[in-house]
């Protein structure tokens, strides 16, 4: 039998109101008063029906949460931290998975689950900006991920030239000096990679080093197989690196395979670099150095805007949005280019 708010107040001696202002946590409510209600939840394993809470403030309680690949290890690890932060705020996310369609991504966007969803938390591939222009959903929309926007919709990735360059630095600092780059796109000039090659290349130039077109592996997709292909076409073509930074671990797992396939030594023949700190990458033969985002800031940030928009929609207050939001990283150097010690 589900427990009431009257079955807490009856057990703490108090109001059904006092119970309220306690599940609901109203500052206004005395130490010793929070203490003893709190008790009486805990003693009868009351839970808030949160479906009902936000049905009051004219809400579903859910929050969407956008991504091109469910498949890819990092959109995945993602998912579970945005899922974790909106836990935190009583809100249920609800997963979409674009596949990197522009179709699929204007739909999204555009509102085709306005009346389920509080607001969207969008990482696209291919969407473009006039797409945006023209959205009519009054839903809060967040968008994720390397994809520059001039729009008035808050925008949170972490610096990706900076973390390309930290990546690269790395790679010189261990005395390699031709460094390729895999994963580039060539189909579209706005691609995601395009920033972290645009490091690559803004590093080895600070360096004094060439970054020949011929040091830059394109793939087709952002999967361990397009790693592999851009590898063993780059060494069939006769092009040596003694380091890889790849746009992705995923890619750069691939590549391994065929540095080890072809007799080339990883760290020692070429070291290899990833991006994205996805837990395949810390249980490889070689353990892999890669570029690590801070998910659960990038998470909480994004939750964070939502549940604010919708929060100052409530009051009145003017709409915000168009902020960069940048969330942090870091370089965590394993066996792929340090070796085993």
């Amino acid at each position: 039998m589900r427990v009431s708010l009257k079955d807490v107040a009856e057990r703490a001696g108090v109001s059904i109101k006092t119970v309220s202002n306690v599940v609901n946590n109203y500052q206004h409510v005395t130490p010793a008063m929070r203490t003893r209600v709190q008790r009486a939840i805990d003693e009868l394993g009351y839970r808030p029906n949160l479906t009902a809470r936000h049905l009051r403030k004219g809400r579903t309680g859910i929050i969407a949460l956008a991504v091109p690949e469910l498949g890819n290890p990092y959109f995945a690890e993602l998912a579970g931290a945005v899922v974790d932060a909106a836990a935190e705020h009583d809100y249920t996310v609800l997963l979409d998975h674009t596949r990197g369609s522009r179709e699929q991504e204007i739909l999204v966007s555009q509102g085709f689950r306005a009346r389920v969803i509080d607001g969207l938390i969008l990482s696209p591939l291919e969407l473009e900006a006039e797409d945006l222009q023209s959205r009519t959903d009054d839903a809060p929309l967040v968008l994720l991920g390397e994809r520059e926007y001039d729009l008035p919709y808050d925008h949170i990735a972490i610096d990706n030239v900076a973390a390309s360059q930290a990546a690269v630095r790395h790679l010189l600092g261990l005395g390699r000096t031709r460094i390729a780059f895999l994963g580039a796109r060539t189909d579209t000039a706005n691609r995601p990679a395009q920033l972290r090659l645009r490091g690559w290349r803004e590093e080895l130039t600070a360096a004094g080093l060439p970054a020949p077109d011929g040091m830059v592996g394109a793939v087709g997709g952002w999967d361990r197989g397009d790693g592999a292909l851009a590898m063993a076409e780059m060494l069939d073509a006769g092009i040596r690196p003694d380091a890889v930074f790849a746009f992705n671990d995923l890619i750069a797992i691939g590549a391994m395979r065929v540095l080890h396939e072809r007799g080339l030594r990883v760290p020692w023949d070429v070291a290899v670099v990833g991006f994205d700190d996805i837990a395949e990458g810390r249980f490889g033969a070689v353990t892999l150095t890669t570029v690590s985002p801070d998910k659960r800031s990038i998470a909480r940030l994004a939750v964070e805007s939502v549940i604010g928009s919708l929060e100052g929609a409530k009051r009145g207050a003017e709409a915000r949005g168009g902020r960069e939001l940048t969330a942090d990283f870091r370089l965590v150097e394993r066996e792929s280019t340090l070796g085993r010690r």
